[in-house]
């Protein structure tokens, strides 16, 4: 399976959404499609939810595989395609790997389909 493309998700949704601002280009779309479809399975997101409200924000990869009831492999296959994703980082000690959330890439992919926002008017910025 070829790995998914890494989506900068924060710079698309810095302000305005870019479903409401304007329509999206198709090369933005193909990405957001790719990070999405990484989301858009059952076992990803309970892995999500699971390492998010893990102790500390992080889950070892040995205390992920017995909640989803998959093998290992399986897990990892899962784990590697949020990763790829930009959506959880991996930090390898010793032979385990642990893995947390991007809390960032999360905001920012829920922000795409976000059709209204809150602006800061003590803030000396424009939006969209």
């Amino acid at each position: 399976m070829a790995a998914l493309p890494l989506t900068d998700v924060t710079a698309a949704a810095a302000c305005c959404s870019p479903l409401t601002r304007e329509p999206i280009a198709a090369d933005e779309a193909t990405r957001l499609a790719g990070t999405f479809k990484a989301v858009a399975d059952p076992a990803r997101l309970r892995l999500l939810s699971i390492i998010a409200s893990h102790d500390g924000g992080e889950a070892c990869v040995c205390d992920l595989t017995e909640p989803l009831d998959l093998t290992q492999p399986t897990v990892s296959h899962h784990l590697k395609v949020l990763v790829d994703a930009g959506l959880v980082t991996r930090d390898k000690r010793g032979k385990w790997s642990y893995y947390a959330v991007v809390p960032a890439a999360l905001d920012a992919l829920g922000n795409v389909l976000t059709t209204q926002h809150t602006v800061d008017h003590n803030a000396n910025v424009g939006c969209c």
